[in-house]
């Protein structure tokens, strides 16, 4: 007994270590002017081919579809020069390859400045790990917090495809999904919500069989994904946690709402960008620049818009299966904004059931500004009547304040949230808000009352905000600052949204 204990330790501190050099190397690397989103990139080519090379031996004994001149032992025994220019010939060859080999590395390009910490990189830290044998729950949990370091790393932008862990889980754990059920991102970004709900269903199922165990490395989950370079991560991501395979490809590297895919899904769990409306810059004959919104026509869509995240909402509608259940992030003027938006609201509340929304405090995005909720609804068979009764809403915006580095949300700021939603049956919730509990955050509104508000608007709020009500309870100023500054991005993103809409060229983020 004692002796496995201590195997377990070693293990541990093994693992702690191995997380430890590949920090520790990263910032040797900085020095170098090479960034995270770089690091991590260099890294997934060099785990890849080290992990190929593994398989090839026992007890696995894989054929690799690598070809032997590109293998990893071609690159243990170069240096210098020779090393980078076969380093840099290696990543274009293998770029033109089909499949996971062209998901990884189309595109690749050696972003090292010097051959030495090239090969220290080979030598020194990947090869003297057996990464095959390394569990999932390690390799994965390392690799997670260099794509959360890139997400921090504000100038590399990588924080729009990021979603935070704690808020991923609880929406999973709301969703709860089964082993028998689809789930489908159609964006996916770094694959946060798959390997969450791939976490919950191995956790609340112990004793998969062999065919569900395929079933849901193989066929559980589809991703689309418009950034090459953010499919790539996301792909290594989860073969690393040792979801899909060389054969089986989850992630599409395409424009999500370009057609309707015709694929459907029990599940569709997303945090779509946000951002400005989609346009593309028209350059004449005569050099004279013209913006054209692209706007999405499509025959499922309830609404023609050029507003991105109304168009992915109604997109997750088509993607959804009869009574598939569906948890989609949004920015606040999807619950506000008229013409197409109040379309696709009176639409949605009637055609789903819209059961949950959860308004969102400011501070948890690594994109500022965003003020965003997420709305939880299950796809219905057509009915005269509307599918929606009530509408259910936590409130976790008013009086709360969460900051990225001092502060940050945590899975334990959402547990009343869960456990108001009541996961294991809804239609038995209790609202924590009444007359005589004027702070509950959790309450209920009838659809008759949501329909007759202007536009159908479901930005609705009901508690006092301490701050305006007595200046003793105002949070620090470093937290007042931080929700100045996001009240003033989001203002401005609305106004950039007018003047795109007006035709004119909208100004550039300030740096």
């Amino acid at each position: 007994m004692e002796e496995t204990e201590d195997k377990k330790k070693t293990v541990i501190m093994s693992t702690s270590s191995i997380v430890q050099k590949l920090w520790n190397y990263c910032n040797v690397l900085r020095d170098d002017g090479m960034s995270y989103g770089d690091y991590v990139e260099q890294l997934t080519y060099l785990l890849f081919l080290k992990m190929a090379d593994e398989r090839t031996k026992p007890p696995y004994n894989q054929p690799s579809q690598i070809p032997d001149k590109y293998s990893w032992p071609s690159l243990l025994k170069r240096d210098g020069d020779d090393l980078f220019d076969h380093y840099r010939h290696l990543l274009e060859e293998l770029g033109k390859g089909k499949g996971m080999l062209g998901l990884i590395f189309t595109k690749a390009q050696n972003k090292f400045q010097d051959p030495v910490k090239l090969r220290r990189l080979i030598v020194d830290l990947i090869d003297k790990e057996d990464w095959s044998t390394m569990s999932a729950d390690v390799k994965g949990d390392a690799y997670e917090g260099l794509l959360e370091k890139n997400a921090q790393d504000t100038k590399s932008g990588a924080g729009q495809y990021f979603t935070p862990r704690p808020l991923i889980v609880a929406m999973v754990e709301a969703i709860a999904p089964k082993s028998s059920d689809t789930i489908c991102d159609p964006a996916c970004g770094t694959g946060g919500f798959f390997l969450a709900a791939h976490d919950y269903i191995v956790k609340h199922n112990p004793n998969l069989t062999k065919d569900e165990k395929r079933q849901l490395k193989q066929g559980t989950f589809k991703g689309w994904e418009l950034v090459q370079s953010t499919a790539r991560l996301c792909a290594m991501n989860m073969m690393l946690h040792g979801i899909g395979s060389d054969k089986d490809l989850p992630i599409v590297v395409a424009d999500s709402l370009a057609a309707d895919p015709r694929d459907r899904f029990n599940i569709v769990m997303t945090n779509p960008p946000f951002g400005k409306k989609s346009s593309t810059t028209i350059v004449g004959e005569e050099g004279q620049v013209s913006k054209e919104r692209d706007i999405v026509e499509r025959d499922d869509f309830w609404a023609t818009t050029s507003n991105k995240q109304l168009n992915f909402v109604q997109h997750v509608k088509t993607l959804l299966k009869q009574n598939g259940r569906a948890a989609v992030v949004v920015p606040d003027n999807v619950l506000f904004e008229g013409g197409a938006g109040e379309t696709v609201r009176r639409k949605l509340l009637h055609e789903c059931d819209v059961h949950t929304l959860l308004r969102l405090p400011t501070g948890l995005f690594y994109a500022q500004g965003v003020k965003a909720n997420v709305l939880f609804f299950d796809k219905k068979p057509a009915s005269e009547t509307p599918w929606t009764k009530k509408l259910w809403i936590y409130d976790l915006r008013t009086n709360q304040h969460f900051t990225l580095k001092t502060d940050p949300l945590k899975r334990e700021d959402l547990d009343e949230f869960v456990k108001c939603y009541n996961p294991a049956n809804r239609h038995t919730r209790k609202a924590t808000w009444s007359d005589k509990k004027p702070d509950g955050r959790w309450r209920a509104y009838n659809y008759d009352e949501l329909i007759a508000r202007d536009k159908a608007s479901l930005d609705i709020f009901w508690l006092k905000d301490d701050s305006l009500e007595d200046s003793a309870n105002l949070p620090n100023p470093d937290i007042i600052a931080q929700e100045i500054v996001d009240d003033l991005e989001a203002a401005l993103e609305q106004f950039r949204l007018i003047a795109n809409d007006l035709g004119s060229e909208p100004p550039e983020k300030m740096a």
